[in-house]
């Protein structure tokens, strides 16, 4: 049986996820967005894109420039966005410590999403630490979806156990 998420009220300076568009938005961010695995900085961006969609916290887009790339193996994987295209992904190897498929990119988005052609998302579930401004991630729940939830993002998040439905 469908039931709707109770939405949860934002309070100044947060945003509700259920504000987000569907189709989802694709906008600039100058936020400092960090990453670390293995206690290296494979991250650290303030030129990233956020991608804002109904019931799911930001994911963040990270320009090839501003990531130690020479950790990244690209792996056969695909998927497929109904709003962005096909996607490819990397494994990241840090030493002895390794993520199969721990990030993703499009090197050929639909026209709306060209603005982040090569641009690599991580889920944040899989490395150790990621921040947005200084302040630690949560994960979103789930392993299929990559948001970052931080203390200015409010939901119910859509990944969880009995989110499929909504």
């Amino acid at each position: 049986m469908f039931r709707q998420p109770q939405r949860i009220e934002p309070q100044p300076g947060q945003e509700s996820v259920w504000d987000y568009p569907r189709p989802p938005r694709l906008e600039p961010c100058s936020k400092r967005i960090q990453i670390i695995f293995n206690q290296i900085t494979l991250v650290d961006s303030r030129k990233t894109y956020r991608l804002l969609e109904t019931s799911h916290p930001p994911t963040y887009y990270i320009p090839p420039e501003d990531i130690k790339i020479e950790y990244l193996h690209p792996t056969n994987k695909q998927s497929y966005c109904e709003w962005k295209g096909e996607a490819n992904y990397y494994t990241i190897i840090v030493e002895d410590k390794q993520v199969i498929n721990g990030a993703w990119y499009y090197p050929n988005p639909t026209p709306d999403f060209a603005a982040i052609k090569n641009y690599l998302a991580f889920y944040p579930s899989q490395m150790d630490e990621c921040y947005v401004d200084g302040e630690k991630v949560t994960s979103q729940p789930g392993d299929f979806y990559g948001g970052w939830i931080t203390s200015d993002i409010v939901g119910p998040f859509k990944g969880g156990v009995g989110s499929w439905g909504w």
